[in-house]
């Protein structure tokens, strides 16, 4: 096991708690546990009688907040698994309804800071970049084995990076890539279009980790099985760190709150769709300057909360 001396402070503690509206009995479902700083403010704030399901495809996630999380052993409940798995998970435990659930998404200080899987392009390690070690796609592969195009196609697609045509152009150039640290030399050192603040191998970095975890499609469905989990006036929050992530979550709460389906052209309304959330944050909440100041990579971060109504 790892060697952490100190627990990374979690994104915007106070307000999830404050959004997830916790209460003393409550039932929640922390679906992206990493090192259980959230779970255990949610714990330590529903006590007595409350329980968190936590939930991460990361083993070493499991294992950590476990250790974390040891004093409230008795009303806290872990799976390694991915969070689109979670209503299942919950069914088996009898963990539903519950008050309210939780995703920060993206990539954890612990992943960045301490495995070797290649996330990082500050640390040399491998291209693996899986949450999960049970899944067979990994960094590497895509990386080596895609066509130029395809591998193009995916950096955009996930990234939305105007140069990944040339970044694309110089991988093929270099293969074999064996570590983290190569390829982010090989895309710095690229002749890009395109020169923004942050490392030009950040974005390719994001749109390979993306890629390997099916995240895309691990939201959605995870949305969709939300609302089944929540009871009345239960609560979602969730934290993204992207545009293309936070693009699903919008699209997820329209769909909620619209109140026809019908075509525009209709004269009359004959699909009787009703709201069935409400939106508790017009505008996304996000990090104090204070908070980004001792944490910097919370900047991007922006908070959506909604709460199921029917």
């Amino acid at each position: 096991m790892m060697n952490i001396k100190r627990y990374h402070y979690p994104v915007m503690v106070t307000e999830v708690v404050e959004n997830l509206n916790v209460v003393q009995g409550g039932r929640y479902i922390d679906g992206t546990l990493g090192e259980g700083g959230h779970t255990e403010a949610i714990l330590e704030i529903s006590q007595p009688g409350g329980q968190v399901l936590g939930i991460d495809a990361d083993h070493e996630a499991i294992i950590i907040s476990k250790k974390r999380l040891n004093k409230f052993s008795d009303c806290s409940f872990f799976s390694n698994s991915k969070f689109s798995e979670m209503k299942d998970i919950a069914s088996e435990i009898n963990f539903i309804p519950v008050h309210g659930i939780l995703l920060d998404l993206g990539i954890s200080s612990l992943q960045l800071d301490f495995e070797d899987r290649g996330f990082s392009f500050s640390r040399n390690s491998k291209l693996d970049m899986r949450f999960s070690l049970d899944s067979q796609l990994n960094a590497s592969k895509i990386v080596n084995d895609y066509s130029e195009k395809s591998l193009s196609d995916l950096i955009y697609k996930y990234s939305e990076d105007p140069n990944s045509r040339r970044i694309a152009a110089a991988i093929c150039n270099n293969r074999p890539i064996f570590s983290s640290t190569e390829l982010a030399n090989i895309i710095e050192s690229a002749n890009l279009k395109v020169r923004r603040k942050h490392h030009p191998a950040t974005l390719t970095f994001q749109a390979l980790r993306i890629a390997v975890n099916g995240e895309i499609k691990e939201l959605e469905n995870t949305l969709a099985d939300s609302l089944s989990l929540l009871g009345i006036g239960g609560r979602l929050v969730v934290i993204t760190y992207h545009s293309l992530e936070d693009r699903i979550v919008k699209n997820f709460i329209k769909k909620g709150t619209s109140e026809c389906t019908c075509p525009p052209l209709n004269l009359e309304c004959t699909c009787s769709a009703e709201p069935y959330i409400k939106i508790i944050n017009k505008k996304p909440i996000t990090p104090s300057k204070i908070e980004i100041t001792s944490n910097p990579r919370s900047r991007s971060a922006k908070m959506r909360v909604i709460e199921r109504i029917i």
